[in-house]
């Protein structure tokens, strides 16, 4: 590595990496622990999110809508609305694909031995990216991807001070926030220690302390003179650590505070007592394809705007590396999932920075024998309260 500053830079690039990679690993975790299948097919199922926002951004035009709709809206207003349209159209596109091949392929194999499911989920996969090499489904050609946004780096000078001061003031009122409410829930307060596991307040402290840290390394030390590093961010970075982290903090939300969640947990477990408590285990295990395939169709609608360049075959290598993340942090933990991504991203681009760019999936891929050799369960190994 050249400097300290080309280090935290690719530590920087990796954290970006790393949260597309979570998307992914997610939807490779929930399956697994529902019904203990790897599902190979879920990275091509990301292929096909990247795909259906090509042609709505480059056929329809969709995240231009409110341009059509409204012309005298704000551009900022108008395209981060248009864009979220695209990447809503992927999700529910790769939901309802996740759910016809839990359907067709899975559910009638269920109980058979669990290397039949396997095996179809291979074939699966397999199918995905051949069929839609087939000209007349996309192609197998590499496509440029029309971004619905311009790139934007973002250097110290580019960033206003308020922004800065916003942010950390998000994050401290709502770190402060927490604190009182969890200080209140130990003293037995319920409500507040409902209060304090609130989506809102889980989204800005975990979105706002990561980035109250990275515009601190990027604009407050270099200019207060304690480091003369010229780091950069890019607002593409910035959408993909706001959705994911919104994403992840939903899902976890719908695991650990809802009905479909409970019942999610409670199939993990057993699933012939949930069938006599009453719970559709057949349906459950449907929402939970949906989810998984919904957060690979997001992943990739953020992977093509970050790299530019989609192929029928885009979903094998981040497919493998997401599984290898979900491995990582214990396959069937939805923490574990999001940890095991951000070291897999960081580890890549840093043995691209540090050896050379083919070693960075040598050492993708020699993460997981290790991880397999010294600790097969994985960093959070399989937590009984948190998998589904």
């Amino acid at each position: 590595m050249a400097s300290p500053e080309v280090f935290v830079q690719q530590i920087l690039n990796g954290i970006q990496l790393g949260f597309l990679y979570a998307l992914i690993a997610l939807g490779y975790t929930m399956v697994y622990g529902i019904i203990r299948l790897i599902n190979f097919a879920h990275g091509d199922v990301f292929m096909v999110g990247a795909m259906t926002s090509f042609f709505a951004i480059s056929a329809m035009e969709l995240h231009r809508w409110p341009f059509k709709l409204w012309p005298g809206i704000n551009n900022t207003a108008g395209t981060l609305l248009g864009s979220i349209t695209v990447i809503i159209l992927s999700m529910i596109t790769c939901s309802l694909l996740a759910v016809t091949i839990e359907r067709f392929a899975y559910r009638p194999l269920r109980a058979m031995p669990r290397i039949a499911a396997l095996i179809t989920a291979i074939g699966v996969s397999f199918f995905l990216e051949y069929f839609g090499a087939l000209p007349f489904v996309y192609t197998n050609n590499y496509i440029t991807y029309p971004r619905p946004f311009e790139l934007t780096v973002l250097r110290a000078e580019d960033i206003p001070p308020w922004a800065l001061g916003l942010v950390s003031g998000l994050f401290l009122t709502t770190l402060t926030t927490y604190f009182v409410l969890n200080g209140l829930g130990n003293r037995g307060n319920s409500k507040a220690a409902l209060l304090r596991h609130n989506p809102v307040i889980q989204f800005f402290l975990y979105l706002g302390g990561l980035l109250t840290l990275i515009l601190s390394l990027v604009v407050v030390l270099p200019s207060s003179g304690i480091i003369k590093w010229d780091l950069t961010i890019s607002n593409v970075m910035l959408v993909i650590m706001s959705i994911s982290v919104f994403l992840v903090v939903a899902l976890q939300y719908i695991v650990t505070r809802t009905k479909v969640g409970k019942a999610m947990r409670a199939s993990a477990y057993d699933k012939p007592t949930s069938r006599l408590m009453g719970i559709n285990v057949d349906y459950v295990i449907a929402i939970t394809f949906a989810i998984g395939g919904a957060l690979a169709g997001a992943g990739g609608v953020l992977y093509a705007i970050a790299f530019k360049r989609i192929h029928h075959l885009m979903g094998i290598l981040p497919g493998l590396k997401a599984f290898i993340s979900a491995v990582l942090g214990g396959i069937g933990s939805i923490p574990g999932a999001l940890v095991g991504s951000l070291t897999i991203g960081m580890a890549e681009v840093l043995s691209a920075g540090v050896i050379s760019s083919p070693m960075r999936d040598a050492v993708a891929f020699s993460l997981l024998i290790i991880i397999l050799l010294i600790r097969p369960q994985g960093i959070f190994g399989e937590a009984p309260g948190e998998k589904v």
